[in-house]
């Protein structure tokens, strides 16, 4: 199964295990939207936190590209407050994990 597939159906299954699970010890996720970045436990924390947050709800997730380099996922995400957001991800893999993400996100209208 591919990776993309796996993470896609953790986070339908609400199974954060299975989620944390792809990515290497020594990851980091790095937001360029505020610029600040994650090593793996803060990012655990940050996912079992959007777990039991019911603000939000992914309106759409897609695998644009994927190989043993690279996964690269684009999402939809809708707020409570009704505004929308466009989340690109591009996850780099090292031995079949991601071992880091940078992210950005984009207001949509």
């Amino acid at each position: 199964m591919s990776l993309h597939k796996v993470l896609k159906k953790a986070l339908e299954e609400n199974d954060s295990e299975t989620f944390l699970s792809v990515f290497h010890e020594d990851y980091e996720f790095v937001r360029h939207q505020s610029g600040t970045t994650m090593n793996k436990a803060q990012f655990s924390e940050m996912v079992s936190g959007m777990q039991t947050n019911t603000g939000y709800e992914e309106l759409m997730r897609r695998c644009i590209y994927e190989n043993d380099d690279i996964l690269v996922v684009h999402s939809v995400m809708r707020f409570k407050d009704g505004s929308r957001e466009s989340v690109i991800a591009v996850n780099m893999l090292e031995n079949g994990q991601v071992i880091r993400t940078e992210s950005g996100a984009s207001l949509m209208n």
